[in-house]
Formats: structure tokens, C-alpha cells, sequence
């Protein structure tokens, strides 16, 4: 299972240990033991701060296919039931590697003092897919909590191989996080979702943050995706005090497994886009609080940004990059298959469905337009809308309508995206008027039932467009002075990536041209 190479290159990584890790497999017997027996003794022959060992737990691991992580004997209260492959490899070699002190935590200081607060036992449970790209995000930040709390345990637990659970549980999708045995969280989370649910069980888990936790910044930048990235490496090439505020670095483009539109990058994904990004920046002296949200921010000459952590940042200056999210139809068999057919954006990976049958699920203008470019690259494309009449302009329908490879059903209720081995492959559907269900067989379904701006927390601080965008001029400029913004959650068209980044370049340049013309002794006086 495991290559030469993947073997090599742990063998580097576990030079860096500086504790014994003990991989703890439950005796007894299961169909994929043997399996599971061997891709861990792999793992523990790359070195020698490496065991693994069969033992009775006596009840605290899950079953024969469960093992837990020890360090040094103490046990961390890591857990895995299943076969951490696929997207959960890195999940298993980061929580070796934290817990043996061999790599830091990439947990923010504060973020740090409100799971070490928690004064309760949590056990946690994710339930996952091999194939889920957001279930890695999920695992990897509560096996953290694990180790910086002895109260907190955690077990990845893969669906597929626990299916009686499953169905006891009607778990639909993942991941699926139950704590002490109900559901805590499920669909697309992270480390930010998990803390704010933390703070929602303990307000007073965020007390020991209060207060400023930085110098007075020049500029800080709110988001972290392709705008937000740019903005904060233009304004930190220009000598400023930056720092960047993300509760998901890399936002929406770390789900897009297909990029081939970012001009001079042929081909890149999502994943790597982000590390790029974040390579980039470290080559910058940029503070960055990740896993955090921005819950007001106070107007002025220094203004103040109130984070959920309960820390405060002052900064001179502010560009707002949050983006966009595409709004989901919260169905079965959506989430857990982005990427592996659930589509979002047909400029971005229409080009990965030439010649397949694909639907849009929309009938606005953003779905017949999504149509409409889809059918030059598409087998066919069948559009279903909820409604019995189509929201798009009369011009696209009729463009719609001309196209022999593309369909338009109306007045049908979308209910399930199926998969087979990973992969859509049908779409489950109900006419509203015979409420009779039907299957069709496709290999893609874009969803276009439009976009929401990140934008909530600015309803009392900038004007917003009827649709929550920010309303910004040419130089991204906002109605507030000496706040900015960039990218998908402004008023500029056409969400692209390319066109974020420039817009990021913008809107620091703009920022520094602001802070030129306003004297830092009257801003300084308002910290006094």
C-alpha cells in the first residue's frame, strides 16, 4: 500500500521526533485487519521512534479495525477506526508528527488558550469518506485539540467501513462530527466552525483573549483567499504593518480540484494553488490569525477589529477580501461529492466534463448561462429548474432553447446526487405537478442557484448592494474612508480567480495611497 517513496520520505520526517509514538491496534478479527496490520508496521519500520503493537484497550478503542496514538506511553487521545488512506494519510502522519513533538501546531496562540480552557471531557467522532477533500480539514484540526487538551479525545472513523453505524446514525453526508454522542457538526467544516461551537457551549472560553493582541497595524486584511493573498503581499512589498484575519485560508479555491484558467499556470488545482499562495506569503513579515472571524469592526481614524476569539486588533487602514460562498442545495450526495462531479463554477471545470452528460441546476440567468457555455464543451446539458417558469432573461432562454444538446425541465424539486464508486453518477428528481420521482443518468452537476457575499458582519458598517455585495468604486474604495475592498464580495463582475488577485493588487495600492495622505499623529492620538 504504502510506496518506497512515501516510505523515504517519512523516514525524513521522523528524523524531526522527539518522542516514541505507539501505534495501539485493538486485538480481534476483521475482514481488512490484515490490511490495516500491514500499513502500519510500514509505517513503524522507517524508524526507530516509530511501534506499533496489537493490545486488549479494554473498551476504549472502537473495534479490531481502531487503533490509538500514544506518545512516550501517555495516550493522546488520537483515535482512528479504519484505514487512514487516501486525503487521511496526511492526517495520520501530521498527528504522529505533533505528537511527538517532531512538528508545531499550527494552531494560532489564542486559538490555543480556548481549547486548552475547556474544563469538560469531549470525545469526538468525524465520520469520513477516503474520497471527501474537506474531511482532512476536520480530522487534522481536532486531533490538535487532542493534544493540547487531555480532556479532549477524537476518532476519524471512515463511513464506509462502519456502515451499521451509519445507518443507526442516518449520517448523509460528511464530514459528520458527533460529540459525546450527538451531532455536533456536519457538512463543510473547519477549525473556525469548530471553535466558534466550542465558544457557543463556553462563552468564557474566550476571556483570557480579551484585549489588543498586536501592534497598531497599517493595514489588515480581512480573507484569505487569491484577493486577500494579493493584498497583503502588495502591502507588505510596500514596508507596512500588515496582518491577515482568515477562518479559512485559501476560501473557496481550496475546493476547486481543476484550475486551467490562471494565465502563465497551465494546470493547477486547488489544494496547490493554496499552498503556493501561502508559500508566497512567508516570504513576508505578514501576522496571520487563521480559524477566526471578524465580528464587528468600530469606524474611525484607528479602527477596531473584534475577533471571535475575544481579541481586538487596531489598524490604520482595512481591506475586506471575504469572497463569496455559492449558495448549496442542501441535499443529499452534495457536499461529500464536490470535486468528484458536484461543480460550482462552469468556467473552472466545465472543461473537465467534455463529451459526459452533465445538469445545472437553475434556471436564473447564472444557470442558463452556466448552460450555455457548457454546451460547447458537454455531450448535453439538462438545466432543471424548481419553478415552473424560468428566471433567466427571455434572450438567454432563447439561446437555451436553440442548442439541440441542451434540455430544460421545469417545475422539478432536486433530490439526491448519486455516486458510484466516487464519483456522480445520476441525479434524483420530482415533478412538482405528479409528484413522481425520476433518475437521470449524468457525470456532473453544476449547481447555480447563485452566490451570497461573505459580507454579513458589514450590514451597520458599509453599504451593501440588495445582494450583501460591497459597493466599491475603481480604486476599491468603500463608503467608509480608509476602508477597503477586493475580490468576490465586492460589486466588480465576474467571479474569477485571475481577476481577485488583480483586484487585491488594487485595493493595497489604493490602501497605501490612503495611508500617505493621512497624518499617522492623528491617527496615533486615537490609540492615546
Amino acid at each position: 500500500m504504502l510506496t518506497k517513496e512515501i516510505l523515504q520520505a517519512l523516514k525524513g520526517y521522523a528524523e524531526s521526533m522527539k518522542k516514541e509514538v505507539t501505534f495501539v491496534l485493538q486485538v480481534g478479527e476483521h475482514s481488512k485487519r490484515d490490511e490495516l496490520v500491514t500499513f502500519l508496521s510500514d509505517i513503524a519500520s522507517v524508524s526507530e521512534n516509530i511501534h506499533f503493537e496489537e493490545r486488549d484497550t479494554h473498551g476504549v478503542l472502537r473495534s479490531s479495525l481502531s487503533f490509538m496514538i500514544e506518545a512516550d506511553g501517555d495516550d493522546t487521545g488520537i483515535r482512528f477506526s479504519g484505514i487512514p488512506a487516501g486525503h487521511e494519510f496526511n492526517s495520520l502522519v501530521l498527528a504522529m508528527l505533533h505528537a511527538s513533538g517532531g512538528s508545531e501546531l499550527k494552531i494560532d496562540d489564542s486559538l490555543k488558550s480556548i481549547v486548552k480552557g475547556v474544563d469538560e471531557e469531549l470525545n469526538f467522532e468525524v465520520f469520513i469518506s477516503l474520497s471527501c477533500h474537506n474531511c482532512p480539514d476536520v480530522v487534522q484540526a481536532l486531533n490538535q485539540f487532542a493534544l493540547l487538551n487531555p480532556k479532549i479525545t477524537t476518532e476519524m472513523i471512515d463511513g464506509g467501513l462502519y456502515q451499521n453505524v451509519v445507518e443507526e446514525r442516518d449520517i448523509q453526508g460528511v464530514p459528520a462530527v458527533y460529540l459525546n454522542g450527538e451531532l455536533f457538526a456536519n457538512g463543510k467544516v473547519d477549525a473556525a466552525v469548530l471553535i466558534d461551537k466550542l465558544i457557543e457551549r463556553d462563552p468564557g472560553l474566550k476571556e483570557a483573549n480579551k484585549g489588543q493582541s498586536l501592534p497598531v497595524q497599517d493595514v489588515t486584511v480581512i480573507g484569505g483567499g487569491p484577493a486577500g493573498v494579493s493584498s497583503a503581499i502588495y502591502s507588505a512589498r510596500k514596508g507596512l504593518q500588515v496582518a491577515m484575519i482568515a477562518d479559512r485560508f485559501g476560501g473557496q479555491v481550496k475546493d476547486t480540484m481543476g484550475i486551467e484558467n490562471l494565465i502563465s499556470v497551465p494546470k493547477t488545482t486547488g489544494p496547490e494553488l493554496v499552498g503556493n499562495l501561502a508559500e508566497h506569503m512567508k516570504d513576508y513579515d505578514i501576522s496571520l490569525k487563521e480559524h477566526v472571524r471578524v465580528e464587528k469592526i468600530e469606524k474611525g481614524n484607528i479602527k477596531t477589529i473584534t475577533l471571535s476569539s475575544g481579541e481586538t486588533i487596531k489598524t490604520r487602514s482595512i481591506i475586506v477580501a471575504t469572497g463569496a460562498r455559492w449558495k448549496e442545495l442542501g441535499i443529499p450526495g452534495e457536499r461529500e461529492n464536490v470535486g468528484n462531479g458536484v461543480a460550482y463554477c462552469p468556467h473552472c471545470d466545465g472543461p473537465f466534463f467534455k463529451g459526459k452528460d452533465v445538469a445545472v441546476i437553475g434556471g436564473g440567468n447564472s444557470g442558463i448561462e452556466a448552460a450555455l457555455d457548457l454546451a460547447g464543451i458537454v455531450k448535453s446539458v439538462t438545466v432543471f429548474e424548481f419553478m415552473p417558469e424560468l428566471k433567466a432573461d427571455k434572450v438567454l432562454v432563447d439561446q437555451a432553447e436553440k442548442r439541440d444538446n441542451v434540455k430544460i425541465i421545469r417545475n422539478a424539486a432536486t433530490k439526491e446526487i448519486i455516486a458510484d464508486n466516487g464519483k456522480v453518477a445520476a441525479i434524483e428528481y420530482q415533478d412538482r405537478e405528479t409528484e413522481e420521482v425520476h433518475r437521470q443518468q449524468l457525470a456532473g452537476v453544476f449547481v447555480q442557484i447563485g452566490l451570497i457575499p461573505n459580507s454579513q458582519f458589514l450590514t451597520e458598517t458599509l453599504d451593501l448592494t440588495q445582494y450583501g455585495e460591497i459597493i466599491v468604486d475603481e480604486k476599491c474604495n468603500t463608503s467608509e474612508p480608509g476602508i477597503f475592498a477586493a475580490g468576490d464580495v465586492t460589486t466588480v463582475p465576474y467571479k474569477q480567480i485571475v481577476v481577485s488577485l488583480g483586484e487585491g493588487a488594487k485595493a493595497s495600492l489604493a490602501a497605501f495611497e490612503y495611508l500617505l495622505t493621512h497624518e499617522s499623529q492623528e491617527d496615533m492620538s486615537e490609540v492615546a
